[in-house]
């Protein structure tokens, strides 16, 4: 195949404007190629790729008065206004209700910057001296026309100056030129023939016999097609759906609940003291709503606090501040979500979990994000043992790919025997990915539950950068499009 069989006929035109014009710019390449110019550019381009035309691309800067430059074209800048109308040392307030407070404001820091006053106890005292300056010749030279630095004759940092005064702005023209190389004239040179091709047999041509006799585009096999991606679901909502899916087949109940909750609801009822450090602003986002306590679990839960109920508990040894607990947050954990709706339902057996956002007082840095993704659940019934729960943890983890699991002690307010699942992953060893446990009867006994609870709280994100391969948790919540193209498709 000649190199002339590998153009199209749009590319031969251009090739044969640019022999003649040597180099040129959109429209003239337009005109002289008879195309229009989006097709003639497109040509270029390919002929680019090609490498028989090159396409440069020139980016010119302008700049044009505000309409606020304008009017100090005429009036002056503040600080000239303001320094031509001092006769000696002035009061501030004088000048301010000479001027207006806000234009005194702006003045008052160029003139001391240029050297034309300072202000001493709330007085101005002009130095005497205020010759013209660099930035009042710039906004003169506009005369009322869009000026490239060049044409203004302008010190760059005077013109940033201006733009940060928003007295100036700045647009951009980009210019485009294209030029025929060496290659593509040696090919012009050779002579080429502008004759219509087929590049696609359609049914219309079969049925008319209009392709015999006609020259059918060649089909290059040697050139990669672009890659096409298909739509797909984000690689981090995937992994959620995977991990909803994988407890709504063990027979749990999804359930939901409001992003604002009372610090009834998300500290005091899992017996969390109200001394904790996990309620102070650090770690907890308050808000200046309120809501009243529920009256049917108050007293239970405070007399839960003070002294242990009427189990065998001590109880935190304090007062419970009845108006603490009223306080809205927004979530710490999705805890709080569990625990009302088994207050709502006390009677076995309850399998219940929820996937959802919590939010805490967090420094955003590549582990940790004020906002996250947690996974909670619960399970009451007659018998239930810690080693359920266990169980219930690795068939979880086994199911997301992950083969090793253990258990180390932990400690949390609300669970007592309490652990941390933790994951065998290659290249970083051991990874903690939550916290489970029993909970405790100071916790489920003021809402009438009788039967043993088992609950966790996994970190979902945690287990997205393992899933992933990523180091970084803000990798999950940019729109990097190039990652999404090419993330790997699962099914879920």
């Amino acid at each position: 195949m000649s190199a002339q069989d590998n153009l199209t006929i749009n590319e031969k035109k251009v090739l044969l404007a640019l022999q003649e014009l040597g180099s040129a710019a959109p429209g003239e390449l337009e005109e002289k190629s008879g195309l229009q110019v989006d097709a003639a550019m497109q040509a270029a381009f390919l002929l680019e790729e090609k490498g028989l035309a090159s396409v440069s691309e020139k980016v010119l800067e302008r700049y044009a008065l505000t309409g606020e430059g304008e009017t100090y074209v005429e009036t002056g800048l503040p600080e000239r206004q303001i320094v031509d109308s001092l006769e000696g040392p002035t009061p501030l307030d004088e000048l301010k209700s000479r001027f207006s407070p806000k234009m005194v404001g702006i003045a008052t820091g160029w003139l001391v910057r240029k050297g034309w006053a300072k202000i001493e106890e709330g007085v101005m005292v002009p130095s005497g001296e205020a010759p013209a300056g660099k930035d009042e010749a710039i906004l003169a030279a506009f005369g009322g026309e869009a000026k490239t630095l060049g044409e203004l004759s302008a010190d760059a940092k005077v013109v940033k100056d201006l733009l940060k005064r928003k007295l100036v702005t700045k647009h951009e023209e980009k210019f485009r030129t294209v030029a025929i190389t060496d290659t593509g004239s040696a090919l012009a040179a050779e002579g080429l023939v502008l004759e219509e091709e087929i590049a696609q047999i359609t049914s219309d041509l079969l049925k008319s016999g209009a392709w015999k006799g006609k020259k059918f585009r060649p089909y290059r096999l040697d050139i990669k097609p672009k890659p096409l991606y298909g739509a797909k679901v984000h690689p981090y909502r995937r992994l959620i759906e995977q991990m909803r899916q994988i407890f709504l087949e063990m027979g749990f109940t999804e359930i939901k609940g409001d992003v604002i909750q009372s610090s009834f609801w998300n500290f005091d009822a899992l017996f969390q003291p109200q001394d904790h450090p996990a309620r102070d602003m650090q770690d907890t986002f308050h808000l200046g709503s309120k809501t009243p306590l529920p009256s049917e679990y108050a007293d239970k839960v405070g007399e839960m606090h003070e002294c242990g109920g009427n189990i065998d508990s001590c109880g935190w040894k304090g007062k419970w501040d009845r108006e603490l607990p009223k306080k809205n947050v927004l979530r710490t954990h999705t805890t709080a979500v569990t625990i009302k709706y088994l207050a709502d339902n006390p009677e076995p057996p309850v399998k219940a979990f929820c996937i959802d956002r919590a939010y805490r007082r967090e420094t955003i840095d590549p582990t940790h994000t004020p906002e996250f993704e947690q996974l909670e659940g619960v399970v009451m019934d007659k018998d239930m043992s810690f080693a359920d729960l266990l169980g219930l943890l690795a068939e979880f983890y086994h199911r997301m790919g992950f083969e090793e699991v253990r258990f180390r002690p932990g400690y949390f307010p609300y669970t007592e025997p309490s652990v941390e699942p933790e994951v065998y992953v290659d290249g970083l060893g051991w990874v903690e990915l939550g916290g489970a446990g029993v909970f405790r009867k100071e916790v489920t006994e003021p809402f009438g539950i009788k039967e043993p609870v088992l609950a966790w709280g996994l970190g979902v994100s945690r287990v997205a950068m393992l899933k992933l391969g990523l180091k970084d948790l803000r990798l999950l919540y940019q729109s990097d499009i190039d990652w999404l193209r090419k993330s790997e498709v699962c099914r879920i």
